[in-house]
């Protein structure tokens, strides 16, 4: 069995590094997949993603066609809902693989056009909006070139299976278990009460045009890359799905299970705590600064629900790779 290994930190002592010894220590054959090794990648029988679910997107989005089968690799304090196999259980899950005790699971993924030039595929969701916060965004969406709606919202969210726990469900979008076949279309702070989060089948080639705002808008890629839309945004069904190491059955109905005891335990947080939890959900790992600016709460504000949030486990603090001096805050669930 030959076994890559993503990652995006391979510094002494991280996590890649451990996952490296290990399957040294058991005499499996493994080698560091750098960025843009696609033969290596090829000629693996499984990559083990080292992180949160911020590295397995990343992995994705480099996937352009035929995907070996991906297994994300965890510590117990990073962060996401992809990765199945904690670093401490890696040696049993290793004779589990050697004997082939697992199951490939497809996902599919959105192909994306911005503009009509094509870019990432898209694992979890694509999402539409200003470039400055509170402002309102115009649009006409269709569905297979009819139009369906015309819309002034804070914004457009279109989402897998998949990807409905995530950015989409705090929107407002419903859950939907992962085999479905469907796309997941949320407008985010509609003007008009009446506009429902829209299923349509993943099939159907998803269009929104006459895009109108005061400022220019972003497309964002699972909640990451950022690229600048004009005039229209395009999504449909990818041609190569994402395919995952499954190890636990019935895995979609775990994370949906996760999600609903998170739900319940969020609703006695200070509103505050709150927007800075959707916040590095849609953003990332970000410093105290960064996250004043991007919620416009103030700093005291600020440090008071980030105390509360690192109390009760829900962030981590660790220091910047960028800045020894600085510290930056990412999710911990």
């Amino acid at each position: 069995m030959k076994i890559a290994i993503s990652g995006q930190d391979w510094r002494e002592g991280s996590l890649g590094y451990k996952i490296k010894g290990i399957l040294d220590d058991l005499g499996v054959e493994s080698k560091i997949l750098k960025d843009g090794d696609s033969p290596t990648a090829h000629n693996a029988d499984i990559v083990l993603v080292a992180g949160g679910d911020r590295v397995i997107l990343d992995h994705s989005h480099k996937i352009r066609d035929f995907s070996v089968p991906v297994l994300g690799i965890y510590e117990s304090d990073s962060t996401g809902f992809l990765g199945q196999v904690d670093v401490s259980e890696l040696e049993s899950a290793v004779m589990r693989l050697k004997k082939g005790d697992y199951e490939v699971d497809e996902v599919f993924r959105l192909s994306v056009k911005v503009d009509g030039k094509e870019v990432e595929p898209v694992l979890n969701d694509v999402a539409l909006f200003p470039r400055k916060s509170a402002t309102l965004l115009e649009y006409v969406l269709k569905v297979n070139h009819g139009d369906l709606w015309h819309d002034n919202s804070d914004g457009v969210i279109i989402s897998t299976p998949i990807g409905s726990t995530a950015y989409s469900m705090s929107a407002g979008g419903p859950m939907v278990l992962q085999k479905s076949q469907v796309f997941i279309v949320v407008s985010v702070n509609s003007l008009d009460n009446t506009r429902r989060p829209l299923i349509v089948p993943n099939d159907s080639n998803l269009e929104i045009t006459d895009i109108l705002c005061r400022y220019l808008c972003d497309v964002v890629l699972d909640g990451g890359k950022r690229v600048t839309v004009r005039k229209k945004l395009e999504c449909s069904k990818h041609d190569y799905p994402t395919r995952f190491v499954r190890m636990i059955k019935d895995s979609s109905a775990k994370i949906i299970e996760k999600k609903v005891k998170l739900a319940e335990e969020l609703l006695d947080m200070p509103p505050s705590a709150k927007l800075i939890l959707k916040t590095m959900e849609y953003e990332g790992a970000l410093s105290q600064k960064d996250l004043s600016k991007r919620t416009m709460l103030p700093e005291r504000t600020i440090r008071l629900s980030l105390s509360h949030l690192l109390q009760r486990g829900y962030v981590r603090k660790k220091t910047s790779l960028r800045d020894a001096r600085q510290k930056i805050y990412e999710l911990r669930i």
